[in-house]
């Protein structure tokens, strides 16, 4: 990295990214809380991952402005192994899983972010902003009616402020405003504080206290493994959002790296392992946060706010951040998806809407894009089936035929390929023209050979003709029906 990218990233929007990282830091500190209840961990654990995962990732994370920290997904994940074994095993879970992420990185696995359509995307985004929005209704459970009119007050301030300026985000000045309210006119509303105990001193460095032996391995392994694949999954994922929203590109092999050393120093530190957090990041962007500056703040105030202003910051209303949550939830909903629905293809809108289905039903945002992906990959073959087909004539006064292969054969469409053939038709001599076809994979090779074999126990003589270079390759090294392989076509 030159220095001109190092300090367009950390000082090219100082002012925005400070102002977004304090707008962020508070934000994260109930999110923090509620997912240690969740993890069944002291608040200290979340609010030390949030405040360790947001500012390694924002030194060595391949996204600026996306925010990481302690997330729902993976206290879900944990719950377990912190019931079973204690916290500490949580600790060296984490380290493990960072040490996975890193290897993925160096293994240049976010690459495979390709293979996730705009359509599960989509689906991932419409899912979250509506469990988001899910979450906040909890608040209004049994609520006062100031609850609701602090609500209704702050989202007016966040959607009307700007009209007056920009200079301060909208958020920061509905959190303000309503906290000011709210202890003025002494309203029953529930506060941050009275969403935990916050800690009272810094975290310090420390090895986990496990027992360095492969039955503690074994333990923790299987958690590692998940936490590792889901964090990577929701950080590769909130990384595409957050590039379509700033409109800029990112290094997700180095995402997955910078996952991996926020895990391990979260751990080292005490804290619980995490990953990017779309809602957190999205508040971000909004409030003008675009460097690794903000991420950066957002740690490090979130750890002074909880530490040294205990005191003031535990007076915010809850209400103040549900009317900023509420906020993240539209911004982030893709409404566009809902009038798409008419005008793209049913398979696309198909996938958006198992994706989101999935992930509101299971609460698990690994599963709903597993489908996503399972249903595209699914589509897909599909419409490259239909564009596979096999022309037949005959040749010699009936006793040859020639087959013409066009499209691409692979697993989807091999057994179409051999349905094709006319294997009792009694000519002498049979001409396979694959000029037009593709052969991808060993089962498309393992058809070819089926259909020759079978052409020769019938008596009929079989040439094969123009395989491009690549096909040619593969049948000649995986293929069995002529070890000598198949010349490649002219021109191919």
């Amino acid at each position: 990295m030159n220095l001109h990218t190092l300090r367009e990233e950390w000082l090219g929007n100082v002012r925005g990214d400070v102002l977004s990282g304090l707008v962020v830091a508070l934000a994260l500190i109930p999110e923090a809380l509620a997912f240690a209840v969740i993890a069944g961990v002291d608040p200290q654990v979340a609010l030390y991952a949030a405040f360790c995962i947001a500012v390694v990732s924002s030194i060595a994370g391949g996204r600026p402005a996306m925010i990481s920290a302690a997330t729902g997904a993976v206290a879900l994940l944990i719950t377990g192994l912190v019931k079973d074994h204690g916290v500490q095993y949580l600790f060296a879970a984490a380290l493990l899983a960072g040490g996975l992420q890193i290897v993925a990185g160096l293994l240049r696995l976010g690459a495979l972010m390709r293979f996730v359509s705009r359509s599960v995307i989509t689906g991932f985004v419409n899912a979250l902003a509506i469990l988001i929005f899910m979450a906040q209704l909890q608040e209004f459970h049994n609520a006062h009616w100031s609850v609701y009119a602090l609500v209704a007050g702050g989202l007016a301030i966040i959607y009307l402020f700007p009209r007056i300026t920009r200079a301060v985000p909208s958020p920061l000045v509905c959190i303000v405003v309503l906290t000011v309210l709210a202890v003025w006119l002494h309203l029953p509303a529930r506060t941050v504080g009275d969403m935990g105990m916050f800690p009272d001193s810094l975290p310090h460095f420390a090895l986990p206290m496990v027992p360095w032996t492969m039955d503690t391995l074994r333990i923790i392994f299987p958690y590692s493994l998940a936490i590792a694949v889901v964090g990577l999954l929701e950080s590769l994922m909130t990384a595409a959002i957050v590039d379509d929203f700033t409109d800029t590109d990112s290094d997700k092999n180095r995402e997955c790296r910078g996952q991996g050393f926020a895990n391990i120093f979260s751990g080292l530190l005490g804290g619980m392992p995490g990953c990017a957090m779309i809602g957190q990041s999205v508040i971000n962007v909004k409030s003008g946060g675009r460097g690794r500056l903000s991420t950066f703040v957002a740690g490090v105030f979130l750890l002074i706010l909880v530490v040294f202003l205990g005191p003031w910051v535990r007076q915010i209303p809850m209400a103040a951040l549900v009317a900023v949550m509420i906020m993240v939830c539209i911004s982030t909903f893709s409404w566009k998806s809902l009038a798409n629905l008419r005008t793209h293809p049913r398979s696309s809108s198909v996938v958006m809407l198992a994706t989101v289905v999935v992930v509101v039903a299971t609460g698990n945002l690994a599963i709903g894009v597993g489908v996503g992906v399972l249903l595209s990959a699914l589509f897909f073959a599909s419409k490259v089936h239909r564009m596979f087909a096999v022309e037949t004539s005959t040749l010699d006064e009936g006793r040859a035929r020639r087959y013409a292969v066009r499209g691409e054969v692979f697993f989807a469409t091999s057994q179409a390929l051999v349905a094709e053939f006319d294997f009792k038709e009694p000519v002498e001599r049979v001409i396979l023209d694959l000029e037009g076809a593709h052969f991808w994979d060993i089962t498309a090779v393992d058809a070819l050979d089926r259909v020759v074999h079978k052409f020769r126990r019938h008596g009929v003589a079989v040439e094969v003709l123009g395989l491009n270079r690549a096909s040619a390759t593969m049948v000649e090294k995986f293929g069995t029906h002529d070890k000598g392989g198949a010349a490649p076509a002219a021109g191919h």
